[in-house]
């Protein structure tokens, strides 16, 4: 039998991404054959993508495509910040963008759906996640998309891998550009007062009702302060009311105007908002993780 040395180990490791000890069971199997190896690895850690499905996958990246008047945005998840980093995870993400805009699927179904082809896996994009699962050893999952497919032109600014905004004009470019970069900057939840969700309205009346009773002033009094709140923070939520980040002596609208530039839309996208994370008790993962390993000694 072939001896199976740490720099075999390192090869393989280094063109799969697998677990070292995946590795070198892999090379044993295949008695040193490296070829024979990788696709033992292929084939027994392609199951992973089920046992990892249930995984909290709360990091990520968010990209963009654009061709013409056509754009995606688009957030893909996985379970660390180290796979935010990895060229076949990024790549993958990147070419998920561009299926968006070739194709216009309208759910995540139909986007997995769609052929595509990456280290190996395919022929669909869904099974390339599932292979990259299992080749990396982490969960990773589309999470949600934005299609802009309108007449109207779009620009896009993503603020590293974590932030992504996309905006619809008509108007100067490099203005719409700048109300991406706001937008990032800012987080509005709205185009107008108008626009910003009733839920979110009334959240915002009951914590201004509560500060206000403290005060223990005259119902008259009180009315006017709740409704002095909910103005103040419908103008700090809104876009066109929020003061340029460039420019505090004018507003989004303002600079707008003075660009003779529209903006009929946005989408922002922050990586994991919302999702709930997952709180590690690492002495108890050690502990298991030794007591699995007496288990199958």
């Amino acid at each position: 039998m072939a001896a199976i040395t740490a720099s075999m180990v390192a090869e393989l490791r280094a063109k799969t991404d697998a677990p070292m000890m995946e590795c070198k069971k892999a090379l044993t199997e295949a008695e040193g054959d490296m070829n024979k190896a990788e696709e033992i690895l292929r084939v027994k850690l392609g199951s992973k993508a089920g046992k990892a499905a249930s995984r909290v996958t709360a990091e990520g990246v968010v990209t963009s495509s654009i061709s013409g008047h056509v754009g995606s945005l688009l957030e893909v998840n996985c379970e660390t910040d180290f796979v935010t980093k990895n060229d076949s995870f990024l790549a993958m993400a990147q070419a998920a963008a561009q299926l968006i805009v070739q194709h216009k699927p309208a759910t995540l179904e139909a986007l997995g759906a769609l052929s595509y082809s990456q280290d190996g896996f395919g022929p669909t994009l869904e099974d390339v996640r599932k292979g990259l699962i299992g080749k990396i050893g982490e969960n990773m999952s589309f999470r949600r998309f934005q299609l802009f497919s309108g007449a109207t032109p779009v620009t896009s600014y993503l603020h590293g891998t974590r932030i992504g905004v996309m905006v619809e004009y008509t108007g100067d470019e490099v203005a719409a550009r700048d109300v991406a970069m706001h937008v990032a900057a800012m987080k509005p939840v709205s185009l107008t007062s108008a626009d910003v969700p009733a839920e979110f309205i009334e959240r915002e009346r009951s914590v201004a009702v509560a500060k206000a009773a403290e005060t223990n002033k005259p119902a008259d009094i009180i009315q006017k302060m709740v409704e002095g709140s909910v103005q103040k923070y419908l103008k700090e939520v809104s876009l066109f009311n929020q003061t340029f980040v460039k420019n505090d002596k004018q507003s989004v609208e303002q600079m707008l105007k003075a660009t003779n530039t529209t903006v009929k839309g946005f989408t922002l996208y922050i990586v994991g908002e919302g999702i709930e994370k997952k709180t590690d008790d690492f002495a108890a993962e050690v502990a298991a993780q030794v007591a699995a390993a007496k288990q199958s000694a």
